[in-house]
C-alpha cells in the first residue's frame, strides 16, 4: 500500500476519535463553541510549537497580501468541522457521523477533481467513480437501518 495513502487512512482512524473527544470537552465545557474553540486553540498552540521547533520561516506581509482572499478560508471549514461533529456526535453516533461526513467529502471531492478546482489537478468523473460513490452512499443508508 502506498505510504501516502497508508498515512491518509491512518487519519481516518483518528477523526471519529477526534469527534467523540471533543464531544466530551463539550460535556466539561458546557458549550460546543467553547468545546470547538478550545480544540482549535490547543491544535494552534501545538502546530506553532512545531513550526518553531523546526525554524519554519514566517513568510513577508506583502507575499500573504497577493493570495487569494480564499486561501484563508480553510480554518473557518476546518471550524465548521469540529462544531458541527461536536454538536453531531453525540447525536448520531460514531458510525452515522463518520459514513455522512465521508460520503459528502466524496460527492464533493468528485466535483472538485473534475472541475480541477481549488488547486486538485483536474481528474474527470468517470463511471467507475461514480459506481464507487453510489456504493459509498448505499453504505451510509445501510449503516443508517437499525
Amino acid at each position: 500500500m502506498n505510504a501516502f495513502l497508508l498515512l491518509a487512512l491512518l487519519i481516518g482512524v483518528v477523526l471519529p476519535v477526534q469527534a467523540g473527544v471533543n464531544a466530551q470537552l463539550r460535556v466539561g465545557l458546557g458549550h460546543p463553541l467553547l468545546a470547538a474553540a478550545t480544540s482549535f486553540a490547543v491544535g494552534t498552540v501545538a502546530l506553532v510549537a512545531c513550526a518553531a521547533a523546526a525554524r519554519v520561516p514566517i513568510p513577508g506581509a506583502a507575499g500573504m497580501a497577493r493570495m487569494p482572499w480564499w486561501y484563508w478560508t480553510g480554518g473557518l471549514l476546518g471550524a465548521a468541522y469540529v462544531l458541527a461533529a461536536v454538536v453531531l456526535a453525540p447525536r448520531l453516533g460514531a458510525a452515522n457521523l463518520v459514513a455522512a461526513v465521508v460520503a459528502g467529502q466524496l460527492i464533493a471531492s468528485l466535483a472538485l477533481d473534475h472541475f480541477g478546482l481549488v488547486g486538485y489537478p483536474q481528474q474527470p468523473v468517470t463511471p467507475a467513480r461514480v459506481i464507487g460513490a453510489a456504493l459509498l452512499l448505499a453504505g451510509l443508508l445501510l449503516i443508517q437501518r437499525k
